[in-house]
């Protein structure tokens, strides 16, 4: 097969707008039949849906029905209401002559960038995991040359690898911005990613963590792994009671706080409840970030705000070894995920 060359960042399949790179194109190229160079595709077993993606498909009906209605239109699975996507899981099946040393064919990896940016031609749905947010496909996508993936663990089951490689860049980010005596709030502590985020605030040295989730069964995983001193159990979307509540257990607003709920509107109980000059990390899909920068505004709060990245520097390899050092979390994401 011919190859023909492809650009860095993934142009050369994005079909509209011109000039736009794939997480902001309308459509993408997903037809596979074109090789280039630069690129690895991936013979996909297993979508893993980010959670605000999947919750809001959720509410509507049929999940594979949407998945398969997006991906058809959009040549790529990226929510139209949300703006997410999420990852996958598959099989090398054939890697450009330009990344060769990157990938070998019949390799199982997760991918470590959105669905939203990467092409995507889906066969079938086979079948829709509602508590895991995971699909299980039969279709092919493409990796570019800047994409970055994760070869499966051998000893990890692969449902909990991948809900871990999902929120990859949470815990280290987490880890680097938490200083030693700070005082923390985790919005969504119960979550896969508040789990890990609240463990490696606890590693880094944080004097008093607060964790919030809006139900007693989440609230009771957050417990249950001891990361957070307090785990209090509000709706995040209630800025004036959460943020109240958050300052009687911890004293004063918190210097840093993460905010991992799947959604829509917990952006003011956040700046609410963290101290001017302190950091807010938004590692949620459901953030508006209009809301939360003329939220702040609006009250006079002088916080620094930072758009979770869902990429650091060897983030898989650091989030799966918070998992395999800390047994309770192991624990927790096996009986979950695994």
């Amino acid at each position: 097969m011919t190859e023909l060359v492809g650009s860095r960042f993934g142009g050369h399949r994005v079909l509209e707008p011109a000039g736009c790179l794939p997480q902001a194109a309308e459509r993408l190229d997903a037809d596979l039949v074109r090789a280039f160079d630069n690129e690895i595709v991936v013979d996909v077993e297993r979508l893993n849906v980010d959670s605000a993606s999947f919750v809001q498909m959720e509410a509507l009906g049929e999940v594979g029905a949407q998945i398969v209605a997006t991906v058809a239109e959009r040549g790529k699975q990226h929510n139209r209401v949300t703006g997410s996507g999420g990852m996958l899981l598959g099989r090398v099946a054939r890697v450009g002559s330009k990344v060769r040393a990157r990938a070998s064919v019949g390799e199982r990896i997760a991918s470590l960038v959105s669905l939203t940016l990467t092409p995507l031609k889906l066969d079938r749905v086979v079948s829709v995991d509602l508590a895991r947010h995971q699909v299980s496909v039969v279709g092919q996508a493409v990796l570019f040359e800047s994409s970055a993936f994760a070869r499966l663990p051998a000893d990890l089951p692969e449902n909990l690898a991948l809900a871990a490689l999902d929120v990859a860049g949470a815990a280290p980010q987490v880890a680097r911005m938490v200083k030693p005596g700070m005082k923390v709030l985790v919005l969504g502590c119960g979550g896969k990613s508040g789990l890990l985020c609240s463990a490696a605030a606890r590693r880094a040295g944080a004097s008093v963590i607060i964790g919030v989730e809006r139900s007693e069964a989440a609230a009771a995983s957050a417990r249950r792994l001891g990361a957070c001193d307090v785990v209090l159990v509000a709706d995040a979307a209630n800025a004036v009671a959460v943020s109240g509540a958050v300052m009687a257990a911890a004293g004063t607003e918190v210097d840093f706080t993460v905010s991992c709920v799947n959604v829509p509107d917990a952006e003011m109980g956040a700046i609410l409840a963290t101290r001017d000059g302190g950091t807010i990390y938004f590692f949620s899909m459901s953030t508006s970030f209009t809301k939360a920068a003329l939220g702040a505004e609006g009250i006079s709060r002088d916080v620094n705000m930072v758009i979770g990245n869902g990429y650091a520097p060897d983030h898989a390899e650091a989030t799966l070894a918070l998992l395999r050092s800390t047994p309770t979390l192991l624990a927790l994401f096996t009986e979950r995920f695994g």
